[in-house]
């Protein structure tokens, strides 16, 4: 039995009691043309802006114009090592080592990076298998690197697919293709939260599996970081990278994350694309020695960093280091139970969670289907005030963000889907 409770009573007072209440003022809420606070639920596609990002871009730009080229090693961030001041609170929210993180480049950019070193086919072992709904991204990479391969990118890849009539994803099913095909398979690469369904994936068990058959297992956490806790490292884990913009609150198109196991730290017999900043730091202005791979994540790196971007990740960043992902996630399942438990009252005859029900398989998002409702729903809900997600060809995904989500939020959502579903004749 739930402890939750239905009327805005109840919802106000979780709000009173909420340890991390105080922090949904830290962030712009966007408004709708009357100036009322719209109900933001698409943290999962677009996270919102840090009040306190402006100071922080802003610091770069005065130390840019003050100082010109200079900034690099004066600015009060000095540039040259600002990638640097990321490295350890990134590491903490997806549960890595410093030494196995870094930010750079774009999400699907360091996955292609990362295919390049772990991604190493053979005539015989060639495969790359991941999940049949992934996002599109994801499938539009690994099949452009079958191709880069010489293999045909259909024959070469494997799909995890759900059961039929169902949308989630089985172990079982995953154990039985690598029985039939590990053997030819050299790649897993799942997302670690499915951008559709919501289903968080356990990592350590897909990759134990995966390392039992041979395979190099790797993970595009886009949907996970800033979300669950991801424990990386413990994962064992390859490989993985993420984008900032969603859960982490970076900005549109900001830098994204990267993380390589510290058992391939030191690995100079790795395959790899390699550039001016993943050379050793001490001897790289120096110009014109032979390459000196820098260790860890950072000699995955090519370029020197987009400094104003990494200064809006700072920005949320500091506000995660400061909360912390165990109270975060904490407050996470609470409000996503409590959308759970409003939309279920609604009664399931209307309303299809496809979701796992299952807190630890899940983030705050969850993706819903309405009975006899197309698209024209959403369109009424924005209207409504509320921002939410369409995803064809019939969920709506809502992600109640604990940062800066309320209970309110939460209820009043709900609220206003109630007069625009189609309920059954004789119920209202």
């Amino acid at each position: 039995m739930s402890d939750f409770k239905l009327g805005h009573e109840y919802a106000l007072e979780q709000d009173r009691n909420d340890p991390l209440s105080t922090y949904r003022k830290q962030f712009y809420i966007p408004k709708d043309k009357d100036g009322n606070e719209v109900i933001y639920m698409t943290g999962n596609s677009l996270g919102l802006q840090p009040k306190q990002t402006k100071t922080y871009v802003n610091q770069e730009l005065k130390d840019w114009a003050n100082l010109g080229v200079e900034g690099h090693f004066e600015a009060k961030n000095p540039w040259l090592k600002y990638h640097e001041f990321l490295t350890e609170n990134m590491a903490k929210v997806v549960g890595a080592k410093p030494i196995e993180t870094v930010v750079m480049n774009t999400l699907t950019a360091n996955l292609h990076f990362l295919m390049v070193s772990f991604y190493q086919p053979t005539k015989t072992r060639y495969k790359i298998l991941i999940e049949s709904d992934a996002f599109p991204s994801d499938k539009y990479a690994v099949e452009s690197q079958l191709r880069h391969h010489d293999f045909d990118d259909k024959e070469g890849l494997v799909l995890w697919k759900p059961r039929k009539g169902e949308e989630l994803l089985h172990y079982e099913d995953l154990e039985t293709i690598l029985k039939t095909q590990g053997e030819d398979v050299a790649l897993i690469m799942i997302g670690g939260v499915n951008y559709y369904t919501g289903q968080f994936f356990d990592l350590k068990r897909i990759t134990e599996l995966g390392h039992q058959y041979g395979c190099m297992v790797g993970f595009d956490c886009a949907h996970g970081a800033g979300n669950v806790q991801l424990n990386l490292h413990e994962s064992g884990a390859d490989f993985a990278a993420w984008c900032t913009y969603k859960y982490l609150n970076a900005g549109p198109g900001s830098l994204a994350g990267c993380f390589v196991h510290e058992r391939h730290a030191h690995r100079k017999d790795l395959n790899r694309f390699t550039g001016w900043w993943s050379h050793n730091k001490e001897t790289r202005f120096l110009m014109r020695g032979e390459f000196d791979q820098l260790p860890g994540a950072e000699g995955w790196q090519l370029s020197n960093p987009p400094i104003l971007s990494m200064a809006a990740i700072k920005a949320s960043l500091d506000i995660f280091s400061e909360v912390g992902m165990e109270a975060l996630t904490e407050k996470s399942k609470k409000l996503t139970g409590y959308f759970e438990y409003l939309l279920k009252n609604l009664g399931e005859d209307v309303i299809k969670i496809i979701t796992p029900e299952n807190p630890e398989e899940r983030g705050c998002q969850l993706s819903i289907q309405v009975k006899r409702a197309d698209k024209s729903l959403y369109e009424k809900l924005t209207q409504a005030g509320v921002i939410s997600d369409w995803r064809e060809p019939d969920v709506i995904r809502c992600a109640p963000v604990p940062l800066y989500n309320s209970f309110e939020d939460v209820y009043w959502l709900v609220e206003k889907l109630k007069p625009i579903l189609t309920f059954p004749k004789g119920r209202n």
